[in-house]
């Protein structure tokens, strides 16, 4: 590294790419003037060792080859380029720049005044131009070295109807555990312990969806209130992995310690699912930092207004959006999904605010360039797709509007249950789609109910412990005067707000959380349920968490009683689904008689066990319902090609507060009750039988009957 030598190198692959002996360094950058690459002995440098101009400029891509350099090589960039606002130019050479495609940085970002690209002062400051190097304060790129020993790892594909996601924070599930050494908890190692891995496999769980891993920048704001980010939902470096999830200091080894966390849980049978933030990044709007894309050309890769590029169209509340109509900004992004698939062995992505993915001038297009790309790409279309189908712009709430390939975080599922178990008077048509799969958002261009992701609860609102705790929100630690989050949480505390001793609204709290969870569990779609919720975890009634990094967000393993018992309902849910395919089909009910079929594949009956007419569906509401499922008329093959056959299930959902007689169809007069939500657990060796032509579901109840076979 004395006397470096500077090859032309070549323009792709972008990024910092070594080869066994020696590094090509590729950038993109339209409007810039001229590029340095900078190369670091130490993070915190406030200047480079080696300053490399960048000659070599192909389709504008600045690049070069620099024999030598291996990993763990610190470098990052200054790039020249007018400085006009007006125009949606904010070059600025005294900001040093990350790489959009760095694989790991070397640290997280702490925040400096030095990252601004102008001089705070008035209302016009961003159109200032700040001459302060913000050198020794921003993390360095890391030249990464990839090899690793997947040992045959390979993606597990488990069908869409057989997935059960449990969505965490990798911090936050494992910091307490207390058969985790204080040096790894919290870590991406950790999620690789068998604490949590073992408490994944018994609950049943196939998939963990992880909150955002990308390296992400905390919000001044929040710093200045003496908080974090601790969602992360504010990413800077889309092919890194957070360095503060590491357990160790050493630069780059959070990209070890990340893919020996997949490798232990694709062991175990569990897929790993990215929360990943695509529509906006950490620098914000117009008065945000300069550290990355805003400085390489901010008119590249930023939507900018038409009426005046000195300004960000908005579509998430971040104070920016990516260009999508760019080429370059579409490469960044499936540069990034392709290399979480492939080298990451990542399973699949849920997308924050997807709407604004599809956004490529103003309104919402399913058939934008983002989703034709996704469709024809032979390695991003096989992965898991999820979207969280809404956005802030307008036209931005876009459930059931996605198009084939993708599943869907359902909204209205979560607000449909809430409401039902609530006793809100809903819609009887509109709880029937839920419990089915919500074949009126999905049926119509093909889709199935798997591409019905059901939730209750996720991390964005309640627990669900608070969910039955707490009419209102209580946001108040996150010193925002309450006014963060949002009021209308389809909430009950069933007399008291917040905890309580009497032993009656425990009883009714217990009750709830037991119906919602079967109902989760037993409906048609794909379930996720909010980590924790099957240990009673609770955030103090605060419904948007996500800047408290302390007990309001963390696990606690420290559970009673009632919670084992919580955990252990959880459990016998998930094999209740597991063993019986009539929970999970991959195919609508279609509410008719099958070929060789005495009745109907689905049949909605009233509590005096009469079928729902069609002057029934049109009434406002039922409190009571029976939901009878044929397991002999399941219009499916296995992958075997032989037919799938099941128990005839007859599901009695109750929210009356008083019991209520329901009239048994005669298929279910000798009947087993293999579930009921008003006992505290599931005992499948001593599961009650059912006779004679009616059942007493107990108030705010649920309760499963299986037919008894007959010879």
């Amino acid at each position: 590294m004395q006397n470096i030598k500077v090859w032309p190198g070549k323009p792709f692959p972008l990024g910092a790419n070594w080869d066994g002996h020696g590094t090509n360094f590729s950038l993109y950058s339209e409007h810039a003037t001229q590029v340095e690459l900078l190369l670091f002995d130490e993070a915190d440098s406030s200047s480079a060792r080696h300053i490399i101009q960048l000659k070599e400029r192909t389709a504008f891509i600045w690049h070069c080859y620099i024999p030598g350099v291996k990993s763990p090589q610190l470098y990052a960039y200054r790039v020249y380029g007018p400085f006009e606002p007006e125009n949606g130019h904010r070059f600025n050479p005294n900001k040093v720049l990350l790489d959009p495609y760095a694989k790991a940085l070397s640290n997280s970002f702490e925040w400096n005044d030095s990252f601004l690209a102008y001089i705070p002062g008035d209302p016009q400051d961003d159109l200032s131009f700040s001459e302060t190097d913000s050198c020794r304060y921003v993390p360095k790129c890391v030249v990464t070295d990839t090899w690793f020993d997947w040992d045959g790892d390979r993606p597990m594909r488990y069908p869409w109807n057989e997935t059960i996601i449990y969505e965490a924070h990798v911090k936050g599930v494992s910091i307490q555990h207390p058969d985790i050494e204080e040096g790894i908890a919290g870590s991406y190692e950790a999620l690789a312990q068998p604490a949590i891995i073992n408490h994944l496999k018994n609950l049943g769980i196939t998939a963990i969806e992880l909150l955002p891993i990308h390296q992400h920048v905390i919000d001044k704001g929040l710093i200045d209130r003496g908080l974090t980010n601790y969602w992360g939902y504010n990413s800077i470096a889309f092919f890194a992995p957070d360095c503060r999830y590491s357990s160790s200091g050493n630069y780059g080894e959070q990209v070890y310690e990340f893919k020996h966390m997949v490798k232990s849980l694709h062991k175990a049978g569990i897929e790993v699912i990215l929360d990943v933030v695509y529509n906006h990044t950490a620098e914000g709007g117009h008065m945000g930092p300069t550290l990355c894309f805003r400085g390489i050309d901010n008119a590249s890769y930023y939507h900018l207004s038409p009426e005046n590029p000195r300004y960000y169209m908005d579509f998430s509340g971040c104070g920016t959006s990516f260009r999508m109509s760019h080429p370059h900004v579409t490469q960044l992004i499936m540069d990034s999904l392709r290399y979480w698939i492939q080298e990451m062995h990542v399973d699949g992505f849920r997308f924050d605010l997807a709407s604004t993915l599809a956004r490529e001038f103003y309104e919402v297009d399913k058939l934008s360039t983002f989703f034709d790309i996704i469709q024809q790409d032979p390695v991003i279309s096989q992965a898991k797709l999820i979207a969280e189908p809404w956005d802030l712009g307008s036209g931005g709430y876009q459930v059931g509007n996605f198009p084939p390939l993708w599943t869907e975080w359902n909204g209205k599922y979560r607000d449909s249950i809430r409401r039902f178990w609530k006793g809100l008077p809903e819609q009887t048509p509109e709880i029937a789609f839920r419990l089915t799969g919500s074949s009126d958002l999905y049926q119509t261009d093909g889709r199935k109910p798997v591409a019905s992701i059901n939730f209750i609860t996720c991390h964005d609102g309640f627990t669900l412990q608070d969910l039955v705790s707490y009419n209102n929100k209580h946001n108040e630690a996150n010193n925002e005067d309450n006014r963060d989050g949002t009021n209308d949480n389809i909430s009950y505390n069933y007399g008291v707000e917040g905890p309580s001793d009497d032993p009656e609204i425990i009883e009714i709290r217990d009750r709830q959380k037991r119906n919602f969870l079967a109902t989760l569990l037993l409906s048609q779609g794909v379930p996720l349920f909010l980590g924790g919720d099957e240990l009673g975890r609770t955030q103090n009634g605060n419904n948007n968490a996500y800047c408290q990094d302390n007990q309001i967000s963390w696990f606690d393993w420290n559970f009673d009683d009632k919670q084992k018992a919580l955990m252990e309902f959880v459990q016998e849910l998930i094999k209740i689904r597991q063993k019986h395919p009539i929970f999970r089909k991959r195919k609508f009910f279609r509410g008719e008689k099958l070929p060789g079929s005495k009745f109907k594949d689905i049949t909605w009956l009233k509590p005096d066990g009469r079928e729902m007419s069609t002057k029934d569906w049109d009434k406002l509401f039922f409190k009571t319902i029976g939901i009878l499922l044929n397991g002999e008329a399941i219009d499916e093959i296995d992958a075997q090609g032989n037919k799938i056959t099941d128990d005839t299930f007859l599901m009695i959902i109750n929210a009356h507060e008083e019991p209520v007689s329901f009239t048994l169809p005669p298929v279910m007069h000798k009947s087993t009750l293999y579930l009921y939500t008003s006992n505290e657990k599931i005992d499948e060796k001593d599961r009650q039988t059912v006779k004679g032509p009616s059942f007493i579901i107990k108030g705010r109840s649920c309760a499963l009957l299986c037919a008894n076979k007959t010879k």
